[in-house]
């Protein structure tokens, strides 16, 4: 007899992988979140109230377990930038960590599309992710980030015209230039 956790995980372990993959880009790190999140479901579902799908109620979870990620490597850098005397902070060191096996077999152009989304804000990273690449409807991505429809359709729109923007400027070699996470 299946549990009712072994359903759930062979229905979205592989959405789920994919999704927090293309947020962090790094593969070992993924997987430690997802085990992160699989704790958090196995611990909260009984409280699952069914208001929303599986679905999205599994990436509402792992979206807040990556913005936590995020949120500690930006404490651990200024922590690092605080203790040393490095001068301006603007000045950080990019990660140019390889791309991953998976990734890299991709054409030039999906390759590009991907470096210019790692510009955007994690809003509109979500949403691209979640819409584009995850197929979520509008509404299944609003009840996912917990947004209206409204405001994913703006952060859409907003997304889709910076990427186009990095896009053409990376033709042209200038640097990116929207905000990023």
């Amino acid at each position: 007899m299946r549990t009712a956790f072994d359903e759930f995980y062979d229905n979205y372990h592989k959405d789920l992988y994919q999704f927090m993959f293309y947020m962090v880009k790094n593969k070992h790190q993924t997987e430690d979140l997802i085990q992160e999140v699989y704790i958090k479901v196995l611990n909260s579902y009984d409280t699952f109230k069914g208001e929303s799908s599986e679905k999205t109620w599994l990436f509402s979870i792992a979206r807040h377990v990556t913005i936590d990620f995020f949120r500690k490597q930006q404490r651990k850098r200024n922590r690092i930038m605080d203790f040393f005397d490095w001068g301006e902070k603007g000045d950080l060191i990019k990660d140019q960590e390889p791309l991953p096996d998976e990734v890299a077999i991709m054409n030039d152009e999906m390759r590009r599309i991907y470096n210019c989304l790692d510009h955007c804000t994690i809003d509109q990273k979500s949403v691209i992710i979640l819409r584009f690449i995850q197929s979520f409807t509008i509404q299944e991505t609003a009840e996912t980030l917990g947004w209206s429809v409204s405001k994913v359709k703006t952060t859409q729109h907003r997304a889709m015209k910076a990427l186009k923007d990095l896009l053409e400027n990376s033709d042209r070699g200038e640097d990116f230039n929207v905000g990023s996470q």
